[in-house]
């Protein structure tokens, strides 16, 4: 394949650098994007992220502002529908802490950046940015499966038709977490994504460990994005397939004696599995953070239905108080989701006596059609 075109690293005074890690729910992205950030503060960069919703109360945002970073989250809707929010994010970042880069995180449910937000701000905004190749996550467990190589419960087809076209459209496409799979499946999986992507970057990493992350750091900092036609999108197919998933966001305040925050996450988060039955997670996130404390908080993610809950960040000590924020990504009924989140809540007392949780807000729906703000087809006019 060709290689990315070269890019002078970057020099005082220049544009600020601008990467998207784009993949679907659960792929990995949050974990990406704070291991990118460090590498780029490490090198004496200032960095400004953006996180990106359908809802509002974010565990991303929550996450990567508890890890130190300067963030703006964008609510409401996807970068290609939110251009001019993720303009004014970058520029109420650029206001605070002039960033060298930006490094933004789109839902991941979204499909077409490279048209509707790439091409964008080259052809808009081209003397304020340098784009970075979108990098597009995989889970390699999700991908087996997808690509029929791992027998298992699976999205409808339409959903897949999201997960597919953002492979598609990726200039690297990127199969994170292969520490969970060995050398085998591993090379069969690089085989399989291959022939369905031809053309393709295919690099393997794994934050947690370490593996595979200087060379694809370094394409990010050092190449630029392929210029090619945008690909084509059928948007009543792509709007069918995010409304077969339901959303939901909630806040819960949590009192109760000597509270291990870590247990509890876990153990909510297994619950939230078992009482969803046959309906396919695409990605539970949850964070504690404790009334009192220095910012510090407890982070648990689950991926996949066949998968168990993981703490990304944990908890010290016990805590008296605080609040818990869930972010629920399934593809059911809204309503399902709230009412498995209303019973799993209720339960917890049992549990930890002496616990009290209170469901202080709660907003479940189903993704609405993306109307993009811009859609550049052709590299020529982004350059332009």
């Amino acid at each position: 394949m060709t290689p990315a075109t070269q890019m002078p690293s970057a020099t005082p005074g220049a544009a600020a650098r601008y990467f998207m890690i784009g993949g679907f729910l659960g792929a990995g992205k949050t974990t990406a994007v704070a291991a990118l950030a460090q590498r780029l503060v490490q090198q004496g960069l200032r960095v400004g992220l953006i996180t990106n919703d359908q809802g509002s109360e974010l565990v991303d945002t929550a996450m990567l502002r508890a890890r130190g970073f300067a963030t703006e989250e964008i609510a409401g809707g996807c970068f290609c529908c939110r251009f001019n929010s993720l303009v004014d994010a970058a520029q109420k970042l650029d206001t605070a802490t002039r960033p060298d880069a930006f490094v933004a995180e789109p839902v991941g449910s979204c499909t077409d950046l490279v048209a509707t937000v790439t091409y964008p701000l080259r052809r808009i905004y081209g003397d304020r940015f340098r784009i970075a190749p979108l990098s597009v996550l995989v889970d390699p467990v999700r991908a087996e499966q997808v690509l029929g190589l791992a027998p298992a419960r699976r999205f409808s087809d339409k959903v897949l038709y999201i997960w597919k076209k953002q492979a598609e459209e990726a200039d690297l496409l990127v199969i994170t977490k292969c520490d969970l799979i060995d050398e085998t499946r591993l090379s069969r999986l690089k085989a399989a994504l291959a022939q369905a992507f031809p053309g393709k970057d295919i690099l393997a990493v794994s934050v947690r460990n370490g593996i595979g992350l200087e060379p694809w750091f370094e394409r990010l900092q050092h190449s630029a994005p392929m210029l090619r036609p945008a690909m084509a999108v059928d948007y009543d197919l792509y709007a069918e397939g995010e409304a077969l998933l339901g959303w939901l966001n909630a806040t819960v305040a949590i009192q109760g004696p000597a509270l291990d925050a870590n247990a509890l996450l876990k153990a909510l988060a297994e619950d939230l599995r078992n009482r969803l039955g046959e309906a396919e997670i695409a990605h539970l996130k949850m964070t504690f953070s404790p009334d009192a404390g220095l910012g510090d908080i407890a982070a648990v993610s689950l991926v996949r239905s066949d998968f168990v809950p993981e703490l990304s960040l944990t908890l010290d000590g016990p805590a008296e108080s605080g609040q818990l924020i869930l972010n629920l990504r399934v593809e059911a009924d809204p309503a399902t989701l709230r009412t498995a989140v209303e019973a799993a809540i209720a339960a917890l007392p049992a549990r930890w006596p002496g616990l009290s949780a209170r469901l202080e807000h709660a907003e479940q729906f189903r993704p609405g059609r993306p109307t993009p703000t811009h859609r550049d087809t052709h590299a020529e006019a982004a350059a332009a």
